[in-house]
């Protein structure tokens, strides 16, 4: 167990939240947001390589000048180690943000979505269960709805035709939690997202990934050539509704879960998105404008996994926790081109 931070939260008698994927994009927002409303908060992240660790170091660093915050570097997949070192941390609710993200890496890759996504998983329902924790909320996301044609997505509707691996897997964590929370009455909220973007996001996605071109006037792929509509989620809006959800765990149903004899589990799962699907191709020209740059566009075929649109029903998640997404794409595009800028120092 490697303490990487720690800001007095291990001596603060008050039981932490603790974050798995605190390093992460989402997973970084998500603690400072706990952390300003006065949690005591345990990261825990590997710090893998999928991506640039020093912009991960970095968002640690921003981390390490809050109070009452430690952070763990360990691996979910070590899962003797991990359940001993929540023993020692007895958090009070856990928020599982940890995952291998990414449609294609996992055709070149697909160990690694086994190891963190399935057994890493698997890892936080044994440490949930065993320390009878408030609540789990954990990350699911969007591409569970695979080839579905009936937008918006509902969370009622089928999500058995996953077009990538990693989206099996995030469905295979939303039946995992079913199964746990039937089996020891564990309350457990999983949250689909939605096109996650913002300060501090992941450089591999399209909104990171086309300012870094379009400032080096290098080509950017416009995949299906452009004719693709993302439900684009600004960060904050995101983890507005991860601490919302958490403070409105499920209780146990008195009826039976639908279509069975089965008592209802504490489990539920709802859409995070901004209900305003755009198209790809405002969203370039859009970022255009906020960087002053004409984009040099390379425009190409489907890339294989992905699908032609996402767009959240979040009625159920507004009428269960008050969600209201409230940033416009071009307002979120502009605060994360200035975040950009001052990050890498461009012009």
């Amino acid at each position: 167990m490697s303490y990487t931070i720690s800001n007095d939260a291990s001596s603060s008698s008050a039981r932490p939240i603790l974050v798995t994927g605190a390093a992460g994009f989402i997973g970084f927002h998500t603690s400072l947001k706990l952390l300003h409303a006065g949690e005591v908060v345990v990261g825990l992240d590997n710090f893998n390589d999928y991506y640039d660790v020093g912009l991960k170091r970095d968002r640690a660093r921003v981390l390490a000048g809050a109070n009452n915050l430690s952070m763990l570097e360990m691996d979910l997949a070590d899962m003797e180690a991990v359940l001993a070192a929540l023993r020692e941390i007895n958090p009070k609710a856990i928020i599982h943000l940890a995952a291998q993200p990414g449609v294609r890496y996992s055709l070149i890759n697909p160990a690694a979505y086994g190891e963190s996504n399935l057994t890493g998983f698997l890892t936080i329902l044994e440490g949930a269960r065993a320390l009878k924790v408030d609540h789990l909320v954990y990350a699911s996301s969007s591409s569970v709805y695979g080839a579905n044609a009936k937008v918006p997505y509902g969370v009622s509707d089928p999500v058995d035709r996953p077009m990538s691996l990693y989206a099996a897997t995030k469905r295979a964590n939303e039946m995992m939690a079913q199964s746990y929370s039937h089996l020891f009455d564990l309350p457990a909220t999983g949250l689909r997202f939605f096109t996650v973007y913002g300060p501090w996001g992941r450089p591999d996605m399209a909104v990171y990934a086309f300012t870094k071109a379009i400032e080096a006037g290098t080509p950017i792929k416009v995949f299906n050539r452009g004719k693709l509509r993302r439900d684009f989620t600004y960060v904050d809006d995101i983890v507005d509704g991860v601490v919302s959800a958490l403070a409105s765990p499920p209780n146990p149903g008195t009826g039976l879960e639908a279509g069975s004899r089965i008592p209802a589990a504490p489990h539920k799962i709802y859409n995070i998105g901004n209900n305003q699907p755009v198209e790809l191709l405002h969203m370039i020209e859009t970022l255009e404008a906020c960087l002053g740059k004409k984009a040099v566009r390379d425009y190409v075929e489907m890339q294989p996994g992905d699908v032609f649109e996402t767009y959240a029903d979040i009625d159920e998640t507004a009428e269960s926790f008050g969600f209201s997404p409230s940033t416009s794409i071009e307002a979120g595009l502009e605060k994360f081109v200035a975040w950009y800028r001052d990050y890498h120092k461009a012009a």
